[in-house]
């Protein structure tokens, strides 16, 4: 009998095409962007927007797998969602869904105004500001893939969670990558100084990879990958930044 040649193992979890092809599919991605900017946006731009979101959401998912096996559980649900953000607070993206879904009703704390009085949550309401929250629905096919990509299935209540989480973060990167191009470039950076009280504060220098954001090049009609890693830097930080510019710039080659 012929000896069958040896298949190659493939763990399900690492492989190059795990890494490379986003569950997000450029159309999708237009469309979030439509519907905060009547800019084009470019095919790179698409895909960098498309990568940074799988960056995020399998970072999540890989959380919440965690919190799941200290119990013995397969399926995630949404108290594993609130575990994996709660241990990372890099991954607190999104938070516009955090008032919207309830697995974090009573979980965001209260806020007070400047005179100490309590400020609701905010109401559902018909704004005419886009929301990443009314197309969540959009991301259902692409989560459901890339949770079957981790080896994890979830409740329907943890796959809206992250059909959420998913939208808000795109649309807030679309918002973004927009003001970026209508501004000729990042024109707001946030620092913290320490100082002694009563004298002069000292600004430190703005580091050279933020200089450069602070122009930009190009027309001023189309979105381009550039806006979008800005938009990254400005949305992300720590370590899941420096990840997912990686894995954008690497799946998203300029063009």
């Amino acid at each position: 009998m012929t000896a069958q040649p040896a298949r190659p193992e493939h763990s399900g979890l690492d492989t190059a095409s795990a890494r490379d092809v986003s569950p997000f599919k450029p159309s999708l991605v237009k469309a979030v962007f439509r519907d905060v900017t009547p800019m084009h946006v470019s095919r790179s731009a698409a895909w960098a927007a498309a990568s940074v979101t799988r960056t995020v959401l399998t970072e999540i998912i890989d959380g919440a797998r965690r919190a799941a096996a200290e119990e013995d559980r397969k399926k995630l649900i949404p108290g594993d969602f609130v575990s994996a953000i709660s241990r990372n607070v890099e991954l607190e993206v999104g938070g516009q869904w955090y008032h919207h879904s309830p697995t974090f009703h009573g979980l965001t704390g209260v806020t007070y105004d400047a005179e100490g009085v309590v400020v609701p949550p905010p109401k559902r309401s018909r704004s005419r500001k886009p929301s990443g929250v009314v197309g969540a629905h959009r991301f259902e096919a692409g989560i459901k893939k890339l949770l079957r990509s981790r080896g994890a299935t979830a409740v329907p209540a943890m796959v809206r969670d992250l059909d959420g989480i998913a939208s808000v973060f795109m649309t807030d990167l679309a918002r973004d990558a927009a003001m970026i191009v209508r501004e000729g470039g990042t024109k707001r950076f946030g620092t913290v100084t320490l100082v002694t009280a009563g004298e002069p504060a000292v600004l430190p220098p703005l580091p050279e990879s933020l200089r450069a954001l602070s122009v930009r090049t190009g027309d001023r009609r189309t979105v381009g990958r550039d806006d979008v890693l800005a938009a990254i830097r400005m949305q992300l930080s720590g370590a899941i930044r420096e990840r997912a510019l990686g894995e954008a710039t690497q799946n998203a080659p300029a063009c």
